[in-house]
């Protein structure tokens, strides 16, 4: 009963917090958000999301850049086109309302500000559902990685190609998008490999296993 009290009063907590959009220095079930913190969280229930998590084997298919504003959080995402939400909205998008995040380690925390002011300049920039990491076209996990180069002039988490993960059972799908190939040299940035970067630490997470950081 205490467990079933305290997961109520949790849920209670971030009904309320959402409610109110996540305000300046709010804090929620033990996660008070910094600027520059990578938010990670599953949105389910579409072909597209499904193939995301199946082929890095976890459960993060989305992920975005927090930001301060004076009328509270937001998160810079890249689910449509480039775009600043209210904290609260970005949540209420995911399954179950669960996320995870992620916090630059001390040692990297100086760069802060250049990486928000970085993912600012990709505001507008359209999707790209073929996950190839020029300029024209952007999607969530290359925003972050991009963003985070240009100010750190480093990488975050590392490259991997298609054929270096669960691959084949989504192969038909991958080729629908593709028009019928499958780019198995293509390299991406998978919200996982964001997540395993030496730079970050996993400071909350709400029903979402953390990602383990590169060994």
């Amino acid at each position: 009963m205490k467990i079933a009290r305290t997961t109520t009063m949790s849920a209670l907590l971030l009904a309320l917090w959402l409610t109110a959009g996540g305000a300046a220095g709010a804090e929620i079930a033990g996660y008070k958000p910094v600027a520059g913190d990578i938010v990670f969280q599953s949105l389910g229930g579409s072909p597209l999301t499904d193939m995301i998590e199946g082929v890095t084997r976890s459960g993060y298919s989305h992920c975005g850049i927090v930001a301060q504003k004076k009328g509270g959080w937001s998160v810079i995402e890249a689910i449509g086109p480039v775009r600043e939400i209210p904290l609260g909205d970005w949540i209420r998008q995911g399954q179950h309302q669960n996320f995870a995040a992620y916090r630059l380690k001390p040692a990297y925390a100086a760069n802060t500000n250049g990486f928000v002011k970085s993912a600012e300049t990709y505001l507008g920039r359209p999707y790209d559902i073929h996950y190839a990491m020029d300029d024209e076209k952007i999607y969530c996990s290359e925003l972050v990685f991009k963003a985070y180069r240009n100010s750190a002039h480093e990488d975050l988490g590392h490259l991997v190609k298609l054929k270096e993960l669960n691959w084949k059972p989504h192969a038909d799908f991958i080729r629908q998008i593709e028009g019928g190939t499958v780019p198995l040299e293509r390299e991406i940035i998978t919200p996982a490999n964001l997540a395993k970067a030496d730079q970050l630490e996993c400071v909350y997470s709400r029903g979402m296993e953390p990602v383990m950081a590169m060994k």
